[in-house]
C-alpha cells in the first residue's frame, strides 16, 4: 500500500506523516518521554488507562503533555472497550494503557473483541525490567505471548531507541489493511533509560504490503455476473464501514437496483430507510434478508466474512448462489464459502471500480432485470415485517423502550449496545441512517461492552448524544466506568433493559431446555424455586425482585442522574428528560417484561431455510421449498 492510499482512508495514519514535526528533530529524553512524544506525533489525543508499577514512568511525562488527554478508568477492561468505542465512533486509532501482569491481562478481552471486529487499537503495556523478564518477577506476564493469537501484531521493546519507530509502525499496522489491535509492551528500564528522540522515524515493515487496488479482470467478471443474475443480493459487512465506502455502496446499489443486506457490524453502512434495504441477515435477521440470501443466484459479499451467525448451517447456505467475495484480507476469501470471483482489495476501491464496470455492462445493453425478484422480496418483506407484541399485563415492552429511544433521540445520536436480546432489539428497532452511529461487540459477543464503549465514543465525539443500550446482566459487569464518566465530564446516557434475567440465555432455555431456568435469574438467590428475598419487612418480594441491586441508587452513588421507568404511559417523558440532561451521565432503569423474545430466529446449527418469523410461525414463501 502506498502512503498516499493509506492516508486517504485512515486519517490518523496520515497524522503519522504530517500531524507533528515536518522535519527530523532530535531531543535527549527518557524512554517514557519518547513514548509520549511519539503518541503526540501520531496524532493521539485521548488515552484510556490505569497506572501501575511497570508503566508508571510513562505517566510522569504524560502529565506535561498538552496534546494527550488521559482518562483514568476503573478497570483495564473498561480502558480497552473505551478505546474500541472511540475508534468505532471516530474512525481513528483507539489507545489504551495498562501496567504489567494483571493490568495487561485485564486488557485481553477487549483486545480479543477488537480483533474479532477489526477495530484499530493500540494497547500499550508496561513490562518488568528487561533483565527480569522470564524470571517470574512480581507482576510479570508474557502479554506478547498471551495476545499473539488475538492481535494483528505485537511488539516487545527493551531498547528505548526503538520506541518512536515501534509506535509509528504500530499505528500504521493498526489502521491500514484490515484494521485491528496492536500491542506494544515496553520494559520498565526502557522507559527509564535516556535516549534520543527524533521524528519521523524510519519504519521497517518488510512484507507488510496490504493490497488495496482490486484486479481489473475480477472486477469485470463480477460486473458481468451482476448483469446476468436474476436474484442478486449485496451482502454488506463491516469492512465497508472500515473503508469509509458508504457513499460508493449507495451508488452501486442504486445503479444495479439489487437488494442490500447489512450485517450486525455494518448497520448504518446503507440507510435503513432506503427501499432497497432488506435489513440484517443471520440468526436474528429479518425474514426478507435471510430468505433473500438463501434464494439468491448471486451474492456479492463486500467486506463480510460469511460467519456462522449469518450463514446458519454452512452446507445449506445459499445453495443456488454464485459468490463474488471482495475483502482486503485474502485469508477471509474462501475460508468459509468458496468464492467464484475472489477480489482482494480495499472496499472503497472495489466499489468504485465495480460502479464503472457495471455502467459499462449497462452501456453494452446488459442492465439486469430483477423485476420478478423484487416481487418476491416485497412479498416476504410485507408479509413478515419486524414487529412485537405488547405485554398483556400492561408492563413495559423492551422493544418499545428501545424503539422510542431511537425515535426521540437527537439526530446523529450514537448507540452502543451490550450483548444479548437488547442488542438484537437495538439492531432491529432503531433506524440507522449514517455510518458510525452503531457500536457493538459482534464477533466476540462481549458482555460489559456497552458502558465503556459509549464512554469512549462520547470522548471521541463530544458534541453528539451517546446512548448505551444495555441489559441488566451486561451492566453489572462494567458499570463502574460510570464513575469515570462522572469525574471526567463524559455525559453518556444509559438505558438498562432490566428484565431481571440473562435474557438471551433465558430465551434459549425457554425454547430448547423445557423452560428450566438454570442460573439465569439475576434477582434471586440459589434456590430459584423458593420465595424471592425481600428487602425488608413489608416490602413485597416479587416487585422488588428486579431491584437487587437497585440501579437507581447505584447510579446516583456513582455521580449520575438516575431514573426508573415501569409504566408505558411515562416512557416518552422519561426518555425526554434523559435527553435533556447533558452535564452529567444519565442512567434509566427500564423495568421490562421478562418473557419478551427476539424474533425472527434461526436456531443454532440449523439451516437458514428453517427461519422462524415468530414462535411457532414458519414463513410460507409460496415456492414449495419451505
Amino acid at each position: 500500500m502506498t502512503e498516499q492510499a493509506s492516508a486517504a482512508h485512515h486519517p490518523q495514519s496520515r497524522n503519522r506523516h504530517s500531524g507533528g514535526s515536518q522535519q527530523s528533530v532530535v531531543e535527549n529524553v527518557t524512554g517514557a518521554q519518547s513514548l509520549i512524544r511519539s503518541l503526540e506525533e501520531v496524532g493521539v489525543d485521548t488515552v484510556f488507562g490505569i497506572p501501575g508499577g511497570a508503566i508508571l514512568p510513562a505517566y510522569d511525562p504524560m502529565m506535561d503533555s498538552s496534546k494527550v488527554r488521559h482518562v483514568l478508568v476503573r478497570h483495564e477492561q473498561g480502558a480497552g472497550h473505551a478505546a474500541t468505542g472511540y475508534a468505532q465512533a471516530t474512525g481513528r486509532v483507539g489507545v489504551c494503557m495498562a501496567t504489567s501482569g494483571p493490568g495487561a491481562t485485564n486488557l485481553v478481552t477487549p483486545i480479543a473483541d477488537a480483533h474479532m471486529d477489526s477495530v484499530p487499537m493500540v494497547a500499550i503495556t508496561g513490562q518488568v525490567a528487561s533483565h527480569t523478564i522470564g524470571t517470574d518477577a512480581f507482576q510479570e506476564a508474557d502479554i506478547c505471548g498471551i495476545t499473539m493469537p488475538i492481535t494483528k501484531h505485537n511488539f516487545l521493546i527493551t531498547d528505548p531507541a526503538d520506541i518512536p519507530r515501534t509506535i509509528a509502525e504500530a499505528f500504521h499496522i493498526a489502521s491500514t489493511g484490515r484494521p485491528g489491535p496492536v500491542l506494544v509492551d515496553i520494559a520498565k528500564d526502557a522507559l527509564q533509560a535516556r535516549t534520543t528522540f527524533s521524528w519521523p522515524p524510519q519504519e521497517d515493515l518488510p512484507g507488510y504490503r496490504p493490497v488495496t487496488k482490486p484486479h481489473a479482470k475480477q472486477i469485470r467478471e463480477a460486473a458481468r455476473l451482476v448483469a446476468e443474475a436474476k436474484r442478486p443480493v449485496l451482502y454488506v459487512g463491516g469492512g465497508v464501514l472500515k473503508a469509509h465506502a458508504t457513499a460508493e455502496l449507495k451508488v452501486l446499489a442504486e445503479l444495479t437496483g439489487a437488494p442490500v443486506t447489512t450485517t450486525l457490524m455494518a448497520l448504518g453502512a446503507f440507510p435503513d430507510s432506503h427501499p432497497q434495504h432488506l435489513g440484517m441477515p443471520g440468526m436474528h435477521g429479518s425474514v426478507a434478508a435471510v430468505t433473500a440470501l438463501q434464494k439468491a443466484d448471486l451474492i456479492v459479499a463486500l467486506g463480510a466474512r460469511f460467519d456462522d451467525r449469518v450463514t446458519g448451517r454452512l452446507d445449506s447456505f445459499a445453495p443456488h448462489a454464485k459468490i463474488v467475495h471482495a475483502d482486503i484480507d485474502p485469508a477471509e476469501i474462501g475460508k468459509n464459502r468458496l468464492a467464484d470471483v475472489p477480489i482482494v482489495g480495499d472496499a472503497r476501491e472495489v466499489l468504485a471500480d465495480l460502479v464503472v464496470a457495471v455502467q459499462a455492462e449497462h452501456e453494452a445493453g446488459n442492465p439486469g432485470d430483477y423485476t420478478a425478484w423484487w416481487k418476491d422480496l416485497n412479498r416476504w418483506r410485507d408479509t413478515y415485517p419486524l414487529g412485537y407484541e405488547m405485554p398483556q399485563d400492561g408492563s413495559l415492552s423492551p422493544q418499545q423502550v428501545i424503539q422510542r429511544i431511537g425515535q426521540l433521540a437527537p439526530e446523529g445520536t450514537v448507540y452502543a449496545a451490550g450483548v444479548g436480546q437488547h442488542q438484537m432489539w437495538a439492531a432491529h428497532f432503531i433506524q440507522y441512517e449514517k455510518p458510525a452511529t452503531w457500536l457493538n461487540s459482534g464477533g466476540a459477543g462481549t458482555m460489559g461492552y456497552a458502558v465503556p464503549a459509549a464512554m469512549g465514543a462520547k470522548a471521541g465525539v463530544p458534541d453528539r448524544t451517546v446512548w448505551a443500550i444495555d441489559g441488566d446482566g451486561c451492566f453489572q459487569m462494567t458499570n463502574q466506568e460510570l464513575v469515570t464518566c462522572a469525574l471526567n465530564h463524559i455525559p453518556i446516557k444509559v438505558a438498562i433493559i432490566n428484565n431481571g434475567a440473562l435474557g438471551m440465555v433465558r430465551q434459549w432455555q425457554t425454547l430448547f431446555y423445557n423452560q428450566r431456568y438454570s442460573n439465569t435469574v439475576l434477582h434471586s438467590g440459589p434456590d430459584e424455586a423458593g420465595p424471592p428475598v425481600t428487602a425488608g419487612e413489608g416490602v413485597p418480594g416479587p416487585s422488588a425482585g428486579t431491584r437487587c441491586p437497585d440501579f437507581v441508587k447505584l447510579a446516583e452513588a456513582m455521580g449520575c442522574v438516575a431514573m426508573r421507568c415501569e409504566n408505558p404511559a411515562e416512557l416518552d417523558a422519561v426518555i425526554a428528560k434523559a435527553n435533556a440532561i447533558n452535564d452529567r451521565p444519565v442512567v434509566v432503569d427500564f423495568i421490562v417484561h421478562e418473557d419478551a423474545m427476539v424474533w425472527p430466529m434461526v436456531a443454532a446449527g440449523t439451516s437458514n431455510d428453517e427461519v422462524m418469523a415468530a414462535r411457532g410461525v414458519r414463513p410460507d414463501f409460496g415456492d414449495g421449498d419451505d
